[in-house]
């Protein structure tokens, strides 16, 4: 299967050159890497023109705001590296983030779930794979942040060629690593992860929990037309992993301005009500075991 690769990466100097690295290594190469310097202002185009000979590279800069807005930006610099990009020439399209060591067989490993047929009599087959996130903490290399096994990072998200076509592509939007797979679910694709497949996740997901981000999460939920009930327990169980009671208030502050401002959801009623239905299904769950 011939694989795109997509790296958003603004300031990544330090560490993009370990993730070209660790992609030149695969045991299945990919067909085109194109790295996206998202108005950087340090050596990150020049570390990364150094792999231009060892793999299928394409370099751009992108002109951007020095803000970073959460969701908006990097899925931004996504769709400036997917425009150099004849989709339809690969069959997996992968956004990957610029601070990754994948293991020498990751590739070979989500091209092969990809293969396979679907998991269910009423799926398309995996529309999504990815193996999981690990951090360093006190010398040991722990998975990051897993409230639950079936979500993929969006560091390292894949997709199949026609799933992704299916959904729309991305949203730029916080909340877009979300909105991908529910909309799979939707239309009939499988989201798998790997078990055992581990990715060195080397700049963590940053744990400064703004309140601009919290309220723009708050958003997110009323684009995927989460209603209050689903959105207020959401927010609780975010607020409570982030040890900060008060960013409840953020996150259901975003939701009411939307409502009351109008903002137009990205979901239709109908994949509001599959979502709703999912989240729910999944509290239950929970709450059974």
């Amino acid at each position: 299967m011939r694989v795109a690769i997509i790296i958003p990466a603004h300031n990544e100097a330090p560490l993009i050159t370990q993730t070209l690295q660790s992609l030149a290594n695969q045991t299945v190469l990919p067909a085109s890497v194109v790295v996206v310097d998202d108005n950087s202002t340090d050596d990150t185009f020049t570390a990364a023109q150094a792999y231009s000979d060892i793999l299928p590279l394409q370099l751009v800069r992108n002109k951007s705001t020095a803000e970073n807005i959460p969701g908006t930006k990097v899925i931004n610099a996504f769709k400036k590296g997917l425009s150099l990009l004849d989709i339809d020439h690969y069959d997996i399209i992968c956004k990957f983030d610029a601070d990754l060591i994948f293991p020498p067989d990751y590739l070979e490993k989500i091209t092969s779930i990809f293969k396979k047929q679907s998991i269910s009599n009423d799926s398309k087959g995996p529309g999504m794979v990815a193996g999981h996130c690990t951090i360093l903490k006190n010398g040991t290399w722990e998975i990051e942040n897993q409230n639950n096994p079936d979500h993929i990072r969006g560091a390292l998200k894949a997709y199949h060629t026609t799933c992704f076509k299916e959904i729309g592509g991305l949203q730029s939007s916080i909340g877009w690593d979300t909105m991908d797979e529910m909309l799979a679910r939707y239309y009939g694709w499988d989201v798998v992860t790997i078990p055992h497949l581990f990715v060195k996740h080397l700049k963590p997901t940053g744990a400064a929990y703004k309140a601009r981000s919290m309220r723009l999460q708050g958003v997110a939920f009323y684009k995927m037309r989460y209603g209050w009930a689903l959105t207020l327990i959401t927010a609780l169980k975010m607020a409570l992993k982030a040890g900060s009671f008060s960013l409840l208030f953020q996150y259901v502050y975003g939701y009411q301005n939307a409502y009351k401002t109008g903002v137009t959801p990205i979901f239709t009623k109908d994949q509001g009500r599959f979502i709703r239905t999912y989240r729910w299904k999944g509290i239950y769950n929970k709450l059974r075991l």
